[in-house]
Parts: structure tokens; C-alpha cells; sequence
């Protein structure tokens, strides 16, 4: 049996201390350059990406990932704040709005119980509905919601002042304050409004309504009714109701139904009893829509899709399932319609309606960009995990996408993190040139909310023609509130809110 000396145990000992430093060692440093600050502004966020573009005076500088700002760009005198960028002061309101917001228990249109949060002591909150062209202001008013709230515009490209998301464009509205939003529905179309304030809580919760811009006279004798689809605690929800919704429709006319997908994933919708024409995507009217049978519509995540139906001439009735067998009957004498299953093909928007001018040259753009995700184990904030990048960066060493006002922006979106992510641009429209590298070659598919599949890639682009420093994240809202997010920038502009601090922002 051989005996260690002492010394021999010493040295046994030392060894295994360095061993054990070896390895710990970087998982510390690692632990310890997680952290993120109690308050930081999103502008000192990871490192600036120009596009190829010029370098103009931002005051964004490259820093290192949870550490000090690099360069105070958000104090006075950087630039042009974002809450300068705001709707005509002096112009009077169309349509005026009092959102007062609650946490509390309540029941659902269908009649269940549910414990959450409230807009008007109901949710889904009251549709607003505008003509286009008209002011819209809304008056919101924190009651009882611990934590502050905001209301997002989305699909809305308000100015964005009135974006309203917490640390970014306003501080979270705690109890007892209230704040204004006022923007022009310069754009006819679909559009719903949500908490971004712990947006993956308060908008799972309640905190959501719809917002319909009409196009004001003469778009003729049309049924319209909103399907705002939810889940509250895993129910399928049209509304608020379980079950079917009704609307009455006459023989032989139009009906349009906006649907509005509220939830994290793409939601199918198909039809039965007549053809279907898609009029719409995220806001924006389709070119040439088509007639479409035995094909089902996927709805991206934040995304809303107008389906339009001629209802048949002897009297029958109309089913557009949504996510299910449930979802909107339209008829007049009888709402008799089995549900039918989902038909095998998929309408592809990339082919759909007929080409129209764009209005811009995107084969000539000033700014390239690249939105690469994926996912690596690391730690986030000092937990490890298994947590999505952006570009290879971890949030928030993430890229900032500058641009100057007027660029021609091109982007390809690539999903290497091998799950499906719904992604949402605030503030623009951009338009889809190719999928997988396959040219769009239907109407311009223009959109707010894209799903991008696991392992598709996808080339969009848009006019920075909105100033501000907008968000640019992924509208499965979980996934953004872990790191998949970053934003756009434009050159000049500033903003004096912070990520946590004293009004406890967390947009996320």
C-alpha cells in the first residue's frame, strides 16, 4: 500500500484547487458578464450594425454585454427625443377613448371565470373603430395593475412617441397615473392593442383589444364583424365566447371578417360552405385577390388576415374555422354548419393575387441587414439556460440596426434555432421579396407580424420613412422576454427611458 507524505497531500490538494478554478473560473466571469444593469437604456445595448450604410451621428457606440454605457447618448442635447416625435398637438380628437385597466377577477362574454386583467372591466378591452384618416386618441388609466402597464399600437405605424412600449418610447403607467396616446389611423385595415409591459404576463392576462380603421364611404354594402382569437388559461376563445360566433349575413352578400391572432403561433383558418377571397393581410389590401377553396390560411402570431366570403344564394350558411372546429358562422335563417376538417394544402401568400407596384426600388437599397437566430446554452441575466441570438450575440450584446430617414432597408430573416418565430417590426411595413430564396411573385405581401418557420429564411424590405427607436422582436412573447429582441434605430434620434430604474420598466 503506498502512503502519501504530507507534502504529497499538499500538493494533491493544491492540484485539485487549481483543477477546480479552472473550470469555475470562466463559468464565474461568465455568471458575472450576464448580469444586466437595474436600469439601462436600450441604446447602449450590443453594437451598432450601419448596414453598409454611412455612419451618421447616433452617439451609439459598440459596448460589452451587461456593462456601462459607452456613451450617454440618451442625455440632453443627443439628438431629437422620442417623445418629440408625436401627432399634431393642436389638431382636436375624432374619436376619443378611456381605457381604465384593472387586475382582477371576472367573467368571460361566454359566461367563465377567469383571473386577470380588465380594460373597461371586460377583456377582450372594447374594439375601437376609426375612419381612416381621423385622430385617434385614448386615455389610459392604471386602476389596480401591479407593475405598471402601456398600450402597444399593433400594426399601427404611429408615430413613436405613442408607441407605447415601457423603458423604450414612455415609462410603464403605474397605479393611480394615466397617460395619452394620440395618433392619425392613417392606414384602413386591421389592427389590435396590447400591453408591453411584461407583455408575456399582462397580454396572456387580458390586456388586448381590436382596432379597426375603416375606409369611410363608398366600399358598399359589406357584413363586418371582428374574430379576435385568445387563449385564456388554455381556452380557445372568438371574442371572448366559447364556441361559435354568430353573424347574420343575407343570401347573396359580402361578408368580411377580420381575424386577429393574439396568440404565439400560427393559427390556421379555413373555410366551409362557399369560397373565401383573402382582402387583406396585417393592415394591408391584397392586389387581385383570388377566389380560394380547399385551402386553409396559416395567421402568424400578432398577425391578422380579412377573409371575405359572397354568401350563397339559397340562404346556407358559412363556417371559417379558426385554430378548430369553432370559430364564425355567418347565415341568416340558420347557423346549421358542421364543422369540417382542415383541408391538407396551405395558401401560399407568396404566390397569391397579382403584382403591383411597390413605390420603391428594393433591388437598390441603402442598408443590408441580418436578423440570424439561434440558440445556445449560456447564461441570461445570471440564469443559465438554453437561450435564443441574434446574429451569434446574446441578448443584450445584440445588434442595433441603424438607419437615416428616407433608406431603402433590406433585411433577410434566417431561422437556424431550430423553432418557429413570429416576427414583429413596430412602427413599418415591409414587404416580403422571397422565401427560401424563391422570389414572391403574387400581390406585394406586405406585413407587420411574419412567421418565420425552423430552418426558413427570408428576404423583406421597407422604407424608413417612421422615426424613432422601434422594436424589432419575436411576437411569441416568451421568447422575447428571453433575449429575442432588438431594434431599429434611426440616426438622430434619442430616447430618455430606461429598461428598469424607477418606473420598474420591463417591455418585455
Amino acid at each position: 500500500m503506498v502512503r502519501l507524505s504530507p507534502g504529497g497531500g499538499r500538493v494533491r490538494r493544491i492540484v485539485a484547487g487549481v483543477a477546480t478554478v479552472a473550470v469555475l473560473g470562466p463559468l464565474v466571469w461568465l455568471w458575472q458578464d450576464s448580469l444586466l444593469p437595474e436600469a439601462y437604456s436600450v441604446m447602449d445595448m450590443g453594437y451598432a450594425d450601419h448596414g453598409g450604410g454611412p455612419h451618421g451621428s447616433s452617439g451609439h457606440e459598440t459596448h460589452a454585454a451587461g456593462g456601462a454605457s459607452a456613451h450617454g447618448g440618451h442625455g440632453p442635447g443627443a439628438g431629437r427625443d422620442v417623445t418629440q416625435l408625436i401627432a399634431d398637438a393642436g389638431r382636436p380628437a375624432d374619436v376619443s377613448v378611456t381605457m381604465v385597466a384593472r387586475k382582477q377577477p371576472f367573467r368571460l362574454p361566454s359566461g367563465r371565470a377567469f383571473d386577470g386583467f380588465t380594460l373597461n372591466g371586460q377583456s377582450p378591452g372594447p374594439v375601437i373603430k376609426a375612419a381612416k384618416g381621423q385622430l385617434v386618441q385614448v386615455r389610459l388609466i392604471n386602476e389596480s395593475v401591479p407593475g405598471g402597464i402601456t398600450l402597444h399600437w399593433h400594426g399601427v405605424d404611429v408615430p413613436n412617441a405613442e408607441d407605447g412600449v415601457a423603458g423604450v418610447t414612455q415609462d410603464a403607467v403605474g397605479i393611480g397615473k394615466e397617460f395619452t396616446y394620440r395618433f392619425v389611423a392613417a392606414r384602413a385595415g386591421t389592427f389590435w392593442y396590447h400591453s408591453h409591459q411584461m407583455s408575456h404576463e399582462q397580454v396572456r392576462g387580458g390586456l388586448l383589444g381590436a382596432l379597426v380603421v375603416e375606409p369611410g364611404p363608398g366600399k358598399g354594402e359589406v357584413t363586418d364583424a371582428v374574430a379576435l382569437v385568445h387563449l385564456y388559461n388554455g381556452v380557445r376563445t372568438v371574442n371572448g365566447l366559447e364556441g361559435d360566433v354568430h353573424v347574420e349575413a343575407e343570401p347573396g352578400a359580402r361578408a368580411r371578417v377580420r381575424v386577429v391572432n393574439t396568440e404565439y403561433g400560427v393559427m390556421p383558418a379555413w373555410v366551409a360552405g362557399a369560397p373565401y377571397r383573402l382582402v387583406a393581410v396585417d393592415g394591408t389590401e391584397v392586389n387581385g385577390p383570388a377566389p380560394v377553396t380547399g385551402k386553409a390560411l396559416g395567421v402568424a402570431a400578432g398577425g391578422r388576415a380579412d377573409i371575405e366570403v359572397t354568401m350563397p344564394a339559397n340562404g346556407s350558411p358559412v363556417r371559417i374555422h379558426l385554430g378548430g372546429p369553432t370559430g364564425v358562422v355567418l347565415g341568416s335563417a340558420s347557423y346549421d354548419a358542421a364543422p369540417v376538417p382542415r383541408p391538407a394544402a396551405t395558401l401560399d401568400l407568396l404566390t397569391y393575387g397579382t403584382p403591383a407596384r411597390l413605390g420603391f426600388d428594393p433591388g437598390r437599397p441603402d442598408r443590408r441587414f441580418e436578423y440570424d437566430m439561434g440558440r445556445r446554452p449560456a447564461f441570461l441575466d445570471g440564469v443559465p439556460g438554453l437561450w435564443w441570438t441574434i446574429n451569434g450575440h446574446l441578448y443584450p450584446d445584440v445588434p442595433m440596426f441603424h438607419v437615416a430617414e428616407g433608406d431603402v432597408v433590406r433585411m433577410r430573416i434566417a431561422n437556424n434555432s431550430g423553432e418557429p418565430h413570429p416576427m414583429h417590426l413596430h412602427g413599418h411595413h415591409a414587404v416580403v421579396l422571397s422565401r427560401d430564396g424563391v422570389p414572391a411573385t403574387g400581390s406585394p405581401w406586405w406585413v407587420d407580424s411574419l412567421e418565420v418557420a425552423a430552418g426558413e429564411s427570408y428576404e423583406i424590405a421597407f422604407v424608413a420613412d417612421n422615426p424613432g427607436v422601434w422594436m424589432d422582436h419575436c411576437h411569441n412573447l416568451p421568447h422575447a422576454s428571453q433575449g429575442l429582441v432588438t431594434h431599429l434605430m434611426y440616426e438622430g434620434v434619442t430616447t430618455r427611458f430606461t429598461v428598469g430604474g424607477s418606473a420598474d420598466n420591463e417591455p418585455e
